[in-house]
C-alpha cells in the first residue's frame, strides 16, 4: 500500500512462538508513537495464523521518523498465570527513513525472547 505521496515506507512484524516450532497465532499486539513522556496509540492487531498482522501496522503517510513501541502481550497468548514471568513485551526502536521497511519480528518462549530488524 503507498500512499498518494508514493512513500512505499512500512512496519511489519512476525511472531514466532520457539517453544512450540510454530508461528503464535492470535497474540495481541499494540503500536505507540512516543515523545518524551507522551505517547500515542496508533494500532492494535492480533496475529493471523501465520504469526503475522494481516496489514501494516504502519505505511504510508502514517510513516513518520520518531520512536516507536510495539508492545507484545505473550502472558495472554501463553495463557499464563496471575504471575507470568513474561507478560507484556515492550521493544522500542527508531524509524530514521520513512520511505523504508522496518520489520521487527519476536521469537517468544514462556521464559524468554529474542528480536532484530528483519527486512
Amino acid at each position: 500500500m503507498q500512499s498518494r505521496g508514493g512513500n512505499p515506507g512500512r512496519l511489519t512484524t512476525h511472531v514466532l512462538d520457539t517453544a512450540s516450532g510454530k508461528p503464535a497465532a492470535n497474540l495481541r499486539i499494540e503500536l505507540y508513537r512516543l515523545d518524551g513522556e507522551w505517547r500515542e496509540r496508533l494500532a492494535s492487531a492480533r496475529t493471523n495464523g501465520d504469526g503475522r498482522c494481516d496489514e501494516p501496522l504502519l505505511c504510508g503517510e502514517a510513516m513518520k521518523c520518531g520512536v516507536y513501541e510495539l508492545r507484545f502481550h505473550a502472558g495472554e497468548y501463553l495463557g499464563a498465570d496471575a504471575n507470568p514471568f513474561l507478560d507484556v513485551i515492550p521493544i522500542r526502536f527508531g524509524i530514521a527513513d520513512h520511505d523504508a521497511h522496518y520489520h521487527v519480528p519476536l521469537l517468544l518462549s514462556p521464559y524468554g525472547y529474542s528480536t532484530y530488524r528483519g527486512s
